[in-house]
Order: structure tokens, then C-alpha cells, then sequence
């Protein structure tokens, strides 16, 4: 270990013995391959997916490939009747909820009842075979829904030309799909990252209060024609109030409004206590039943009630032949599947890794990812929409003692059966009861509770959060996830462009500095000024780092001025929190030098990292600075300035 040493001079004039100080060690340089190779690593292959091939035979390799792509051929090995059993019944749970779910969903896209029955049999049996998920309930969702809904009747009238509407929907499930495996093959997941916690908070709060909004149609019994197509509150809440008169239809409201506190108040129960979960789970089903056999009997009908009418029969066909692949819809359907896709994917994987931290297992999110893009890409070829994990649905399953994804093969089985046998039994369904299963679903996507843990914690992310909340409430979806996104891009921005910095002051009694801001008893060394840069340095923060130092700088001297026992005479920069340094951030560490030299201070440099010291000598900015000015710790730095102080008059 390379060492220095120097003499400290004490107050009184006498020499102590001399202390040692170790060098701060150079790392040993990498070619330019390894170099590359290792970031490569780390960036893309952080988890080290390749771990359990190593030192494997070819043919192991080749098994463990397959498993790696179907997980179930894993899992399945050990698979046994306890299990099934409590699949079997979290299975029977979630079909429950699904079927009248499902069917409202599609309403909520502007699609026809079995398009959402569709997306709840092909796509779960894809997700089984490739998920890695125990917990996950894959369907149709509230919010991608609506997103849908809002981009697909922007660019075609449902109305007028559904046949061109329902392939638009296919097109964009079919780039959903591309999108999602792509980040998952190319191992990008991290960019579903870029939307901040608070950000989907508000997104997802303000798509809810859309949602609910919007089933006002259903919930009033106000006709299409007199409705509003936008989405914002004040055009909707217009629409409610213009037809107040001669709009609403009593008996509707009087479904809705009655089954719509029926399933509130199944979801107190269920919340009060866990052992009654499954009374929510299967209050929607038992409200179509009722509301279905209510209609049929006073013929409601014919009074005014929307009722669903024909579900059409049968399992999916294919639309592989739908799908747009040329002409003016191919970028329209490719756009609104991105954003689409990308919603999706944040929803699931955020699911996903909830239930797999409670049960303590690990999720690989690139897996999920393929697994969720090649079910919708299939989806897309058998009549499915943009499916994705449902989170009310995956708490059911999570608390009915689901074991594996089995649980959506039975939720699949369940589907098969009501397209075939069933669905003639849906004639009578007001659209009233669906809109109040939407309503009671989303509400608990208005998370009230984490907006106020937010705003305690940091301001900016609340400011993300209203904004994502706002932006979707007052004018549209797209609107608001983009405020969403753009929020928390700018949050990054400020970050890397406006790091932190602080003065650092002694703890008495030790040898450790720190802010004297969050130590108010740490006191600063007299003639030496005492800097730490809380970021990286890069082309995009070097100059303000320089400035802002300098400027700490000023306002010392200021305060010193005329004394001239604490005159600075050294600048200290603590490296420690400096994980790295580009050629802009170097070359702002040379002007800073020669800005102190003109100034008669000498710069000292404490505790760089290794890849920060790396460069700091092949720059040679350690011969400009000074090899014997750079320190493993502050407190050594301020032993090597302190007999220089003493020496001076």
C-alpha cells in the first residue's frame, strides 16, 4: 500500500509524530472490450439471467431454455392435487368476477359484449404457459379499456363503421404485443420505469374518475346520441345536466343505484373481514343474475332499460386476416398500441411484483414481458383485445389461495364454457348493472391515501401526481399520460442537471465531517472551505457544479471578509457521492483549478471513486492539480492543509 506522510504543527508550536496517509488506489485499467462487455452486463444483465447455465452440459442447456420460455414445464414437474385444489377454487373465484367485468370492459371500448369474454379465454392460456407469476389474473382491465376506447373512436366512428373499429382494435392489441415482447427480448424494461409511482397515482385516479364518468350513460339510462363522445368532466357533466330533464330513465337508475350499493357494500364486507373475500368476488355475478331475471319478468325493456341483447356464441375466430399490416390505419393502430401496451405492461408487472414480494419469490420482469406481448400478439389473431393483469381480479385470486397460473386455466375453462353454453342468458342484462360493476371497480384506483403520503414526502412527485390526475380528468388520457410521462422526464432532468450540493463542517469529538445543515453542531475548519457534490458530473450538470461551488466560495468570503485567520485558502471537493465524471465534468474541475489559482487557493480532492480517479489521471488532471492534493478521506485532507495554515503569518 502506498503511503505518505507529513507533520502536523499544534497550536503551541510543537511537532506531533507524523500521519499516515494511504494513496488513493488507482483501479487496474480494462481494454476497451472488457470495458465495453462489463457495462453491457450491467445495464442489460444486471440480474444475471444466465447464471443456472453455467457449467451445464448441452443437452441440460437446451432443457433449461425451453423451461426459461415456458416456465410451466418447470413447475408443472411438482405440480399436485393440494395445489390444484386451491387453484381449482381461486380459478372459480375469479371467473365469477370476470364474466360481467369482462363483458362492461368492452362496452368501456366501444366493443361488442364477447370481445371482452374473447380476451378472458385465449390470453390467460398463453400467460400460464409462459408467465412466471403465481398470482397474476389476466383480462381485460378498466383502464387500458378506456384508453382504447378514447384513441381507437378518434381516428373511426364505432358506430358508423364498426367492421374498420374492430379491426383498428385488433391492429393496435397486435403492436401492444410486438411492443411489449420487444422490451422484454431486448431486456429494455427499464423504460417502464420513466412513469414515477406518483405519476401512475394520479394517472391512474384520474383514468378512474373517467371511468366512472363515463358509465353515467349506463348508470342514467341516457341514450348515445344524447351523450357527449369526449371524456373530460365538463363536457360529460354537461351531457348529465342538458338531459336531466328528459333524458334520464328512472327505472334504470333505480337498477343501477340499487345493485351499484349491493356491490358496495359486499366490498365492506369483504374488506372488514378477509375471510369474506369471496363475497366480493362473486357479488357482480350474482347482480346479473338478479338484474337479468328483474328485467325478464317485467319486461323493463320495454320501458326504457338498456339490456345487452345478443352475445354472440361460440369461442373466438381468427382475425389474423383482420389486422392492418399496410394502409393509413397501420401507423394509427401501431401508435395506439405502443401506449397501450406500454399502460398494460407498467399495470402487470407492478402486480406482478407486489403478490411475488408478499409470497417471496422473484419475478423476472423481461419474462413477463414476452409472455404478456406474445399473448396479446396471439390475442390479436384469435378476436382478443389488449389484455393485462387485472388487479382487483389478481387480489381475489392472491386471497382465494391460488397456487400457480392454473388459476387461469380454470378461469379460462369457465369462459369456454359460458361462449358456448350460455351467453344466450345475457339477453336481459340492463347495461345499468354494468355500469355499476365498473363504477365499484374502479373506485379503489383512486388512491387518496398515497396522493397525502406523497405530498408529505416530496412535493415535486405530488406535483407529478396532479398533473397526471388533472391532465386526465379536464381534457384526455393521451393528454394525461403524456403530463405523466413528460413530469417525470423533467423530475430526471432536474436532478442530473441540478444536483445537490453542501458545505461539510466537523463532528465534534470524531474525525467525521458531514452538512452542517442536517449537523447543526458541525463546525467548519477555519481557512478551509469543505464542498461535497451529491451526483455524477456530466456535460449536463459540470458547468452548474463549477458555478455553484464557486458561488459557496463567494459567500464564505463574504462572510470572512477583513478576518484574516479564516481567509479560505483551501477548497475541499468530496468526491465520495461522485459515481462518475465524463470529459465535460473534467474539464469543469481544470476551471475551477485555474479560477483558485487566480484566487491563491489551493483545490484538494477527497475520496473519488475508482472510475472517477481512472480518469482524473488519464486526463492528468491529478499533474494539474497535484498527485500529493488528492485524499482517501476529508479528514486526511484536513490534516495535509492544516500545518499550512499554522505556517502561514
Amino acid at each position: 500500500m502506498d503511503e505518505r506522510s507529513f507533520s502536523i504543527t499544534s497550536s503551541q508550536g510543537q511537532q506531533q509524530a507524523p500521519t499516515y496517509v494511504h494513496k488513493v488506489g488507482i483501479p487496474p485499467r480494462q481494454n476497451l472490450f472488457q470495458e465495453f462487455k462489463a457495462t453491457i452486463k450491467e445495464t442489460f444483465f444486471a440480474d444475471d439471467p444466465l447464471r443456472s447455465f453455467k457449467d451445464q452440459p448441452k443437452s441440460r442447456k437446451f432443457i433449461l431454455g425451453v423451461e426459461a420460455l415456458f416456465p410451466i414445464l418447470n413447475w408443472g414437474r411438482n405440480y399436485n392435487l393440494k395445489k390444484f385444489r386451491g387453484d381449482l377454487i381461486s380459478g372459480l373465484t375469479i371467473a365469477s368476477l370476470c364474466i360481467p367485468q369482462d363483458i362492461g370492459y368492452a362496452n368501456l371500448a366501444k366493443l361488442q359484449p364477447q370481445y371482452g369474454l374473447y380476451s378472458s379465454f385465449v390470453p390467460p392460456l398463453i400467460y400460464a404457459v409462459m408467465g412466471s407469476s403465481r398470482d397474476i389474473a389476466i383480462g381485460p382491465v378498466a383502464v387500458v379499456s378506456l384508453l382504447l376506447g378514447t384513441s381507437l373512436s378518434n381516428e373511426i366512428d364505432p358506430t358508423t363503421n364498426p367492421e374498420e373499429y374492430l379491426r383498428l382494435a385488433f391492429t393496435a392489441t397486435f403492436f401492444a404485443g410486438i411492443t411489449q415482447a420487444t422490451l422484454g427480448i431486448f431486456r429494455l424494461g427499464f423504460l417502464i420505469d420513466f412513469l414515477s409511482h406518483a405519476a401512475i397515482v394520479g394517472f391512474m385516479g384520474g383514468a378512474a374518475i373517467t371511468i366512472a364518468l363515463q358509465q353515467l350513460k349506463g348508470f342514467l339510462g341516457i341514450e348515445t346520441k344524447n351523450f357527449t363522445k369526449k371524456t373530460d368532466i365538463v363536457n360529460v357533466m354537461h351531457s348529465v345536466v342538458s338531459t336531466a330533464h328528459h333524458g334520464w330513465n328512472w327505472q334504470t337508475i333505480l337498477i343501477g343505484a340499487s345493485f351499484l350499493g349491493f356491490l358496495l357494500f359486499a366490498k365492506f364486507i369483504g374488506k372488514k373481514n378477509k375471510k369474506f373475500f369471496w363475497v366480493p368476488a362473486i357479488a357482480p355475478l350474482i347482480c346479473v343474475i338478479l338484474s337479468t331475471f328483474f328485467v325478464f319478468i317485467t319486461r323493463a325493456d320495454k320501458h326504457g332499460v338498456e339490456i345487452v341483447n345478443h352475445i354472440k356464441k361460440g369461442i373466438n375466430p381468427s382475425s389474423v386476416k383482420q389486422i392492418y399490416f399496410n394502409g393509413d390505419y397501420l401507423g394509427k393502430g401501431f401508435r395506439i398500441g405502443v401506449m397501450a401496451g406500454m399502460i398494460a405492461l407498467t399495470e402487470a408487472v407492478a402486480i406482478g411484483r407486489t403478490f411475488a414480494s408478499v409470497k417471496d419469490y422473484q419475478l423476472d420482469g423481461n419474462k413477463e414481458m414476452v409472455a404478456l406481448g406474445a399473448m396479446n400478439v396471439v390475442g390479436s389473431m384469435t378476436s382478443c383485445y389488449v389484455a393485462t393483469g387485472s388487479f382487483s381480479r389478481s387480489a381475489v385470486n392472491f386471497m382465494a389461495g391460488c397456487e400457480t397460473a392454473v388459476s387461469n386455466i380454470v378461469m379460462s375453462v369457465v369462459v369456454f364454457l359460458t361462449l358456448e353454453f350460455i351467453t344466450h342468458l345475457f339477453k336481459y342484462t340492463p347495461k345499468a348493472i354494468l355500469s355499476s360493476i365498473i363504477i365499484s371497480a374502479v373506485i379503489n384506483l383512486v388512491d387518496y391515501q398515497a396522493a397525502i403520503l406523497i405530498w408529505k414526502i416530496d412535493k415535486f412527485d405530488f406535483v407529478a401526481c396532479m398533473g397526471a390526475f388533472f391532465g386526465v380528468v379536464f381534457a384526455t388520457v393521451e393528454i394525461g399520460l403524456l403530463i405523466a410521462v413528460s413530469i417525470s422526464f423533467a423530475k430526471i432532468l432536474l436532478q442530473v442537471t441540478r444536483p445537490r450540493t453542501c458545505i461539510l463542517g466537523k463532528i465534534p469529538r470524531t474525525t467525521v465531517y458531514r452538512n452542517i445543515h442536517q449537523y447543526p453542531e458541525a463546525t467548519k475548519v477555519p481557512g478551509v472551505l469543505i464542498v461535497r457534490v451529491d451526483s455524477a458530473i456530466y456535460f449536463s450538470n459540470s458547468n452548474y457544479v463549477k458555478e455553484r461551488i464557486l458561488r459557496w466560495l463567494m459567500d464564505e468570503e463574504e462572510q470572512g471578509k477583513g478576518d484574516y485567520q479564516t481567509r479560505i485558502q483551501f477548497l475541499i471537493v468530496e468526491m465520495s457521492p461522485v459515481t462518475d465524471i465524463d470529459t465535460s465534468g473534467i474539464h469543469a474541475l481544470e476551471e475551477l483549478h485555474r479560477s483558485l489559482e487566480k484566487r491563491d487557493i489551493e483545490l484538494v480532492l477527497a475520496n473519488p471513486g475508482p472510475v472517477v480517479i481512472d480518469k482524473v489521471y488519464t486526463s492528468k488532471l491529478a499533474n494539474m492539480i497535484g498527485e500529493n492534493k488528492i485524499f482517501l478521506t476529508v479528514a486526511e485532507a484536513v490534516a495535509y492543509c492544516s500545518p499550512k495554515l499554522s505556517e502561514d503569518p
